[in-house]
């Protein structure tokens, strides 16, 4: 994980590709990480095709793949046949069967309330996931809190609209924010 901790400090900012329509911004864009969080069958290897081929850091929302199981099965066909540089997923058996496989992956929590960010903190621990991408990434003080309690590279998504949004998240200890606002790609 050490390359995109570097990767980050040079561009915090990730921009999220929803579809296709987005490929090319991101192209376009400075930033050397992007996170592919939403595609299908159809055409997961072609965007990540495109964006490796223009020098991009990619990593693929493995349960937003339409089409796709959460089984470790998946993760294989995806490391096979498509070549990501890592994965994403909120779901604990793949961040273990990835974490035995040797792929970089980044475990998403989505914090709602005390309890969520309880049994986060616990599957963090347990997991040990190379980094974790927090939702919404619009909450500083849960953000500081969780850094606090874990030593593992903090990414903010959801919500992060401004940037003042990505400046906050930054300041309260996440190494970078993901956002699929593409006037906030080039900060």
């Amino acid at each position: 994980m050490a390359k995109i901790i570097d990767v980050l400090e040079r561009n915090p900012v990730i921009p999220a590709i929803k579809n296709e329509d987005f490929l090319e911004e991101a192209i376009d864009s400075s930033n050397e990480l992007n996170f592919i969080v939403m595609s299908s069958l159809l055409n997961i290897k072609k965007i990540v095709n495109k964006l490796k081929e223009n020098g991009k850091v990619v990593f693929v929302h493995i349960d937003m793949v339409s089409g796709l199981s959460s089984e470790n099965y998946t993760v294989d066909y995806i490391m096979n046949e498509i070549a990501p540089h890592g994965l994403i997923t909120t779901k604990h058996n793949i961040v273990s069967y990835a974490k035995k496989q040797k792929i970089s992956i980044i475990q998403r929590f989505f914090i709602i309330d005390s309890f969520s960010l309880e049994n986060s903190i616990i599957h963090i621990r347990e997991n040990k996931p190379d980094a974790i991408e927090v939702l919404p990434g619009i909450i500083p003080s849960i953000i500081t809190r969780i850094e606090k309690l874990v030593k593992i590279p903090i990414i903010a998504s959801g919500l992060i609209e401004t940037k003042d949004d990505i400046t906050k998240a930054i300041n309260a200890g996440a190494i970078g924010v993901s956002t699929s606002k593409k006037k906030l790609w080039n900060i």
